[in-house]
């Protein structure tokens, strides 16, 4: 059976890059009705934070990507973080040590650190220079008398390997290049590349899909499996996600976490749906993809070997998109929280209060790119002082005409008990009739006067969500700016 795992360092917030590889992960892993493993690699204790895991796996609820196994559901082969395998890792190395397969270092951080410098000043490669490799046991003696905690390096045999990776094809790799590295520091600790071999083989993991950084990282990856003797998985490097500007995505060349585009509003599915397709096709020329099509159509061979730009615009079209597909109700509520901050509402809003909101959401739904948009699209439903930011549409306000057309309109508002569609339908042909003006001239200043706008929904549209005293007041503003 498929079983795959997204491993992510509770050291930050969820990253694009990340929410991306756990989503090809969770999609292969439901494509093949496999299993999805949610793994904390909690091994750097100092940056290592607890808040860190509970936001994580709340972004990763948030994209609709559950987990079979994990730190909060358990499973047979866990524990599910590192921080709980110590013992595990312990276990292993003790196993190569006896095997011969690993040796101790006694080389400290300053050592090693001087060491490579003078390497590069004579024009040699900065690698360890295995001088801990075949200490005698005198040496090995001395060190210990001195209280000096070795590290374990792991003896990397001269081979050629080669990855024959899903997505690169054959890549050949030349042992000479890689030093003989660290599996375990001298404080005890596991490294990220013994731990994760450790993990991968226990979990019985059968395909790592991760990003193409991780890539020289393989052939030391391979040699663990070998000396271990545990089953090889399979490789799948994804490429990168990178910035418009083609550098690496980073907090410097843009937004990078998801939690940054659950905040502006971004609809989850929206995201994903965009994110599939940063390396990936679905094998012709769709971009909305349900869930459902992603996972029935959503293999590796797909993937792509070229990097993919985060294109915002993009982003915010395809986010459009949805909010135009989703239901009224849901909109309504999503927005709450935005309008409460905004103090346009109290946040108990129930009854009338709620209608007359999904009124307005619905009327505004195709001016929205996200959810945080309300904002600015509803405010002329609750603040009869709006201000009129639009140079041109307060320019309108001054002509001749358009003082006319108000002075009439508000005469007309006068009149009425109420107002509605139908009575601001009769108002406006009247108005014609006696000013004989249409279209732009006739509509812009009322439109200036009720929204503070020249473009937006159809004021007849407008018009209900506006009770009487509110079009009243609004008139009288804009023929005192006028």
């Amino acid at each position: 059976m498929v079983r795959v795992r997204f491993a992510p360092s509770p050291t930050g917030y969820l990253h694009v890059g990340s929410a991306r590889t756990a989503l090809f992960n969770w999609l292969f892993a439901r494509a093949n009705k496999g299993s999805f493993i949610l793994r904390i690699e909690d091994t750097d204790v100092e940056r290592s934070k607890e808040d860190y895991v509970a936001k994580i796996t709340d972004d990763l609820r948030w994209l609709g990507l559950d987990w079979d196994e994990g730190p909060d559901k358990g499973g047979d082969l866990g524990p599910y973080r590192q921080s709980e395998r110590e013992d595990t890792y312990r276990r292993f190395a003790d196993k190569l040590l006896k095997e011969g397969k690993v040796y101790h270092c006694y080389c400290t951080d300053e050592e090693l650190k001087a060491r490579r410098a003078e390497a590069l000043k004579i024009g040699r490669s900065p690698q360890y220079d295995k001088r801990c490799r075949d200490l005698s046991k005198e040496e090995i003696l001395k060190f210990k008398e001195r209280g000096i905690k070795p590290a374990l390096r792991f003896r990397v045999p001269e081979k050629k390997l080669v990855v024959n990776d899903i997505v690169r094809g054959a890549v050949v790799f030349d042992t000479l290049s890689i030093e003989d590295f660290v599996i375990m520091k001298s404080a005890g600790t596991p490294t990220f590349h013994f731990a994760v071999v450790c993990d991968d083989a226990l979990m019985k993991i059968t395909h790592i899909i991760r990003g193409e950084d991780h890539l020289p990282n393989t052939p030391k990856h391979i040699l663990l499996f070998e000396a271990l003797g545990f089953d090889m998985p399979r490789f799948a490097h994804m490429s990168l996600t990178m910035a418009p500007t083609g550098d690496r995505l980073s907090k410097r060349t843009g937004s990078t976490s998801i939690g940054y585009y659950r905040e502006e509003g971004y609809l989850p599915e929206a995201l994903v749906n965009y994110l599939v397709l940063l390396g990936w096709s679905p094998g012709d020329d769709r971009e909305i993809l349900s869930r459902g099509e992603m996972i029935k159509d959503f293999k590796l061979e797909r993937l792509s070997r070229s990097s993919e730009a985060f294109d915002p615009q993009k982003l915010d079209w395809m986010s459009g998109v949805y909010i135009r597909k989703t239901d009224v109700e849901r909109l309504a509520r999503l927005s709450i929280p935005y309008l409460v901050k905004a103090g346009f509402i109290n946040k108990d809003i129930d009854g009338d209060e709620f209608e007359k909101l999904k009124g307005i959401i619905a009327v505004v739904r195709d001016r929205l790119t996200k959810i945080k948009d309300v904002t600015s699209e509803t405010e002329v439903f609750f603040n009869n002082e709006f201000i009129i930011k639009d140079k041109d549409a307060k320019a309108v306000l001054s002509e001749d005409n358009s003082k006319a057309v108000l002075s009439l309109f508000l005469k007309k508002l006068g009149e009425a008990d109420n107002i509605d569609e139908e009575i601001f339908k009769g108002a406006i042909k009247d108005i014609g009739k006696e000013t004989k003006l249409k279209g732009a001239s006739l509509y812009h200043p009322i439109r200036v006067a009720l929204t503070g706008q020249l473009n937006g929904p159809e004021l007849k549209l407008i018009i209900p969500l506006l009770d009487k005293e509110s079009c009243v007041d609004r008139v009288k503003r804009a023929l005192n700016i006028g």
